[in-house]
């Protein structure tokens, strides 16, 4: 029974390996250890690092003691020491890749003696099915998704909304917003209370929903939330990280109604007193399934931060997958801190000590290991960098090249759609767009939100009938490079290597976007004097 409960608690508040992007140092394992035969009662007895750490999965044995500390979840891990992992990797199936059984074999320390020759074999302890069985309970009530949606892991669900469909509507529908979830959806409540905390309250406070609904004006405020490790597949080839491989659609744009984050604080919590003006720094949001994360207070107290507790998103109540009945919305801020299924609002000097605020959702430089990386001095991730994305066409698809007389020259295009958007609220000025790999480059027409400057808490999509070069197709048809980048209003600007901002965690990827297809040229569709009409 322990090791089912051990399962029930780590599948309840584990973080599972889609952060995982590099390894601590095993001790080498040699031809010897690998020999050596373990019993189940040996294994048992290597549950903390005092005593080491030891796991199996199949008939391997595996010492993770030094990997404890590097893990995405932290300690959690521990949870699962002295028994087999293969119930763990069975539901929270993100593990099971050929870079992770790699990992995991570097911790080999020998085998698990057959089941037969076990005189410490228990069924009731080491029956894996029976514990993937209860870890398969705790996903029962998870909603049900649009199949359209591109799942990246099953349990917890990840999955992106298809690249091609994020510049079909400026809104995302509700079924294809992109999900991220760390955890199993909980079960809540319509009536949920949320508790509020502060250094000077004696005791905390709750209040429902429904009070919240009935006593503080309604919002709309339209936001695009985009997940830190949004294109990392494409960091990924460049230089190989660890993760859940999202291509551009961790994404999505929608209008969220709630009610101001600032007054609410306001009014349960008080003034703030004058001995914490200077040292309350920050705003916690504990999720009632075990994630947590905490912004700056100065963004949750800015009256033009636009920070709300949500209940409705594009006019419905807010889906169980994304946050139903209630969550927080951080406008222009990395979607990891709008956390979901919000059951406690905090005020602290020092930031959340969620595993997901100190342990992860953080940068490196490119040349940083895992191992180099010191979590207690890099700065959480906060406002996101500018961002854009060619959605149409797609990698790899072939795609009609159209002549057009302009002067005394053909020129040959491609019509290009796709998004762009940048953290803080900084809207975006220009989309530069290259039929050439980025030699040159055109000017894309840009629908933007609409929004106040300073607010542009959404993304604009662009188009563009970009040129491409004159010799691009041998005989009507060839390999056409389509590459975008975004100018934000602070004019800050994609970098254009994906090697510049490569770093362990595969987080920020903001290089130049680029799409390689196979173009088909069509007959001249028109003749004109005029220059490009895109603008």
């Amino acid at each position: 029974m322990a090791a089912l409960a051990a399962a029930s608690l780590l599948a309840a508040g584990t973080s599972y390996y889609s952060s995982q992007e590099s390894k601590a140092q095993p001790a080498t394992t040699t031809e010897t250890e690998a020999a050596k035969f373990f019993s189940r009662d040996e294994v048992r007895k290597h549950t903390s690092k005092e005593k080491r750490v030891w796991v199996t999965k199949g008939d391997g044995v595996y010492d993770i003691t030094e990997f404890v500390d590097v893990h995405p979840g932290g300690e959690r891990i521990l949870l699962a020491a002295g028994y087999s992992i293969d119930p763990f990797w069975a539901i929270f199936s993100v593990h099971n890749s050929a870079e992770t059984l790699e990992l995991l074999e570097e911790y080999r320390i020998g085998n698990l003696l057959p089941k037969d020759d076990d005189p410490s074999y228990n069924a009731l302890k080491d029956d894996t099915k029976a514990i993937t069985q209860a870890l398969e309970r705790l996903f029962k009530n998870d909603p049900v998704r649009d199949p359209q949606l591109m799942t990246r892991s099953e349990r917890p669900c990840n999955a992106e909304t298809p690249p091609e469909k994020l510049t079909d509507d400026f809104v995302t529908p509700n079924n294809l917003f992109f999900v991220r979830n760390h955890l199993p959806v909980p079960e809540m409540d319509a009536h949920v209370e949320i508790e509020f905390d502060a250094p000077w309250m004696p005791d905390t406070v709750k209040v429902s929903l429904e009070d919240l609904k009935r006593k503080y004006e309604h919002l709309d405020v339209m936001t695009t939330l985009q997940c830190a490790g949004n294109r990392r597949k494409e960091m990924h080839d460049a230089k190989p990280v660890k993760g859940l491989q999202w291509t551009q659609g961790a994404i999505s744009n929608a209008v969220w109604t709630g009610v101001p984050l600032k007054k609410v604080i306001e009014d349960v919590c008080g003034p703030i007193p004058k001995e914490y003006e200077d040292k309350l720094q920050h705003v916690h949001f504990h999720g009632a399934e075990g994630y947590g994360a905490s912004i700056p207070i100065a963004k949750a107290l800015d009256p033009r931060g636009d920070v709300l507790i949500t209940f409705k998103m594009n006019g419905t109540e807010l889906p169980r997958d994304h946050g139903g009945p209630v969550r927080a919305l951080v406008p222009g801020h990395v979607a990891a801190r709008s956390v979901k299924w919000v059951s406690k609002i905090t005020l602290a000097e020092d930031e959340s000590e969620s595993h997901w605020q100190r342990r992860d959702y953080k940068g490196f430089g490119p040349s940083k290991t895992l191992e180099e990386s010191k979590y207690e001095e890099s700065l959480s991730i906060q406002e996101m960098p500018v961002q854009s994305c060619v959605t149409v066409p797609q990698p790899g698809q072939v795609v009609d090249v159209n002549e057009r007389a302009v002067d005394s020259r053909v020129e040959k295009s491609v019509a290009v759609k796709g998004y762009a958007w940048s953290g803080g609220g900084r809207g975006i000025v220009r989309v530069d767009v290259s039929g050439d790999g980025g030699k040159t480059w055109i000017d894309a027409k840009l629908r933007k939100p609409g929004q106040q400057q300073g607010r542009e808490w959404a993304w604009t999509h662009w188009e563009a009938n970009v040129p491409i070069p004159e010799d691009a197709l041998n005989g009507g048809k060839g390999s056409v490079e389509i590459v975008c980048k975004a100018v934000d209003t602070s004019y800050n600007e994609q970098p254009e290597k994906m090697e510049s901002v490569y770093n362990v965690r595969g987080v920020l990827v903001s290089a130049w976007h680029r799409v390689k297809v196979e173009g088909i040229l069509k007959a001249m569709t028109d003749r004109t004097s005029s220059g490009n009409t895109n603008q």
